[in-house]
C-alpha cells in the first residue's frame, strides 16, 4: 500500500531534521570527531582503507562529489600526509591514491571518537530498535540512490 501524503511528508521532514542535526554536530564537534582529519577526509579515506589504492574518479564516486572537488580534497589530504600518490602500474598516465599510516591512524581516531559519541547518544536504545532503524535507513539510502534527483511536480498536481 502506498504511503499517505502525510506519512511521506513526516518521513521526509524527519530525514531533513536528521541531516540538519548531523551537519550541526559535525560543525560543532569537527575537531573532536575528526581530530586532525579534515571533515571531508572520512569519505575519501574510508574507501582507500576498505578497497586499497584508487583513482581520483573512483574516490569521487564513493564520496558522491564531482571529480574536481575530490581532486582538491585529495591534494589537501596529500599535503597533510593522509594519502600519497603513485603511478598506476596498469596505466602510467594515471595516478592512484594510497592511504598512509597517518591516514589510517586518523581514521582509527575518528572511528573511536564517533563510536564513543554513538554509545552516549544511543545509550537508551535497545538492540532491536537500533537494528530495525539501521535496516530501514539502509533501505532508504538504497531507494534514494536508485531514484536519483526528483523531478518537480507540476503546480497543483495531486500528491
Amino acid at each position: 500500500m502506498p504511503l499517505s501524503p502525510a506519512t511521506r511528508d513526516r518521513l521526509m521532514a524527519g530525514v531533513a531534521q536528521l541531516i540538519r542535526a548531523g551537519r550541526h554536530l559535525s560543525s560543532r564537534a569537527a575537531t573532536q570527531l575528526h581530530g586532525d582529519l579534515p571533515s571531508f577526509g572520512w569519505a575519501l579515506l574510508l574507501p582507500l582503507e576498505r578497497d586499497g589504492d584508487l583513482r581520483c574518479s573512483a574516490l569521487a564516486a564513493h564520496a558522491g562529489v564531482d571529480g574536481s572537488v575530490a581532486s582538491r580534497q585529495l591534494t589537501a589530504l596529500e599535503r597533510s600526509g593522509h594519502v600519497e600518490r603513485q603511478p598506476d602500474p596498469r596505466d602510467g598516465r594515471a595516478v592512484l591514491f594510497r592511504l598512509t599510516g597517518r591516514g589510517a591512524d586518523a581514521l582509527a581516531t575518528s572511528r573511536a571518537l564517533r563510536s564513543a559519541w554513538a554509545r552516549t547518544a544511543l545509550a537508551d536504545w535497545d538492540d532491536d530498535d537500533a537494528e530495525r532503524l539501521a535496516g530501514l535507513l539502509e533501505r532508504l539510502v538504497a531507494d534514494v540512490d536508485v531514484t536519483g534527483v526528483p523531478r518537480p511536480e507540476p503546480a497543483g498536481a495531486a500528491r
